[in-house]
């Protein structure tokens, strides 16, 4: 009752005579090369951007939220104790501008009335993208020949071939959270490359209205460790949460085929990375293509950076400069239904 009361005398006040004060705390995040169009979002509110990549000083955030009705982050870590100490009562809107959000205080936003909002579908292509991408190049050994001309290593153009390549058509891929957005726009474009697909489900079925519904060449399962046997590649597409945080480690590596690869492009703290790092020294597994680590980026003296089995980016999958306008715009989207909301069940993408 108490938030839906801030939310009407709010709507209330900007429709008749002003915009709200917003603040993008570390909007360079986003927009790296300054490439953004924040047009949209300027006009919708006295918008401010701090141009730095993450906040982590107590004065620096207090100072860049004072008087802030919208705090708009980007995969910044607010914790419950810095929330709040910093965040003035002016503050009525919290906007992740991501997909994941658990970097934020959720439960200490709603016990204050603060509404918190995610934007959960602005990157299912880029993403989807992103693990084909490592598919792609894992089955032909891309980066492995492209490390051996770096080095000055010709041998592969003038003698005989020495690395492994394999055909997508009726390998299996098997997809952690597959029924999820991201990961059935993996399994779109793995059927139009003639693969099998292995979906693994709580219910041990997708819901009827599901495109991939009793499709021929997908199958789906209750337990993880079918999926793990049987895939010539397996790709992680779940949310990070309390349930899913570390919850793919030793043991499940250990069901893979030793031909297999790991494919993570959702998030890193999912895998347990010492067990991961483990079993890639011990070749448990072919290799991994990672998007996404533990923590961004993993600490400087990580063996993951030096693995000859690993492959990492640095979180790209969302960084498209399509994706990335595609993220603003859809921001405005969740900040204009706040603005003109009567009601929180007039709002979009509301998370808490």
């Amino acid at each position: 009752m108490m938030r839906t009361t801030r939310l009407l005398s709010t709507a209330t006040a900007n429709t008749a005579s002003r915009r709200p004060v917003a603040v993008f705390l570390n909007a360079s995040r986003l927009d790296y090369d300054s490439k953004l169009d924040f047009s949209r979002l300027e006009q919708l509110c006295d918008l401010r951007r701090h141009n730095v990549d993450k906040v982590v000083d107590r004065q620096e955030m207090l100072d860049q939220v004072a008087g802030a009705e919208i705090v708009i982050t980007k995969e910044m870590e607010v914790t419950s104790q810095l929330f709040a100490d910093v965040f003035p009562d002016t503050v009525q809107l919290l906007c992740e501008a991501g997909t994941g959000y658990n970097n934020l205080p959720i439960a200490a936003a709603r016990a204050r009335g603060i509404v918190v909002t995610n934007v959960p579908t602005y990157s299912t292509d880029a993403v989807a993208h992103m693990a084909i991408t490592y598919l792609m190049n894992l089955s032909a050994s891309m980066f492995q020949q492209q490390k051996m001309l770096v080095e000055g290593d010709r041998s592969n153009f003038t003698g005989p071939f020495s690395l492994p390549l394999m055909e997508l058509t009726d390998k299996t891929i098997g997809l952690i959270g597959g029924g999820g957005l991201i990961g059935s726009k993996v399994a779109d474009i793995c059927l139009a490359l003639g693969m099998k697909i292995i979906i693994s489900s709580r219910a041990g079925i997708l819901p009827a209205p599901h495109r991939l519904f009793q499709h021929p060449d997908v199958t789906v399962v209750k337990e993880l460790a079918p999926l793990l046997q049987g895939s010539d590649f397996v790709s992680i597409h779940c949310p990070l949460n309390d349930e899913t945080r570390g919850s793919f480690g030793k043991e499940q590596l250990a069901l893979m085929k030793p031909t297999a690869f790991l494919i993570n492009t959702s998030r890193g703290a999912i895998c347990n990375e010492p067990e991961l790092i483990q079993a890639l020294q011990n070749k448990v597994i072919c290799g991994a293509g990672l998007d996404v680590t533990a923590t961004e980026p993993p600490p400087m003296d990580s063996p993951i950076w030096t693995l000859p089995n690993c492959w990492l980016s640095p979180h790209t999958g969302w960084r498209r400069l399509e994706t990335r306008q595609r993220l603003v715009d859809m921001t405005a989207d969740s900040i204009e239904a706040y603005c003109n909301a009567n009601s929180e069940e007039d709002m979009i993408n509301v998370v808490n």
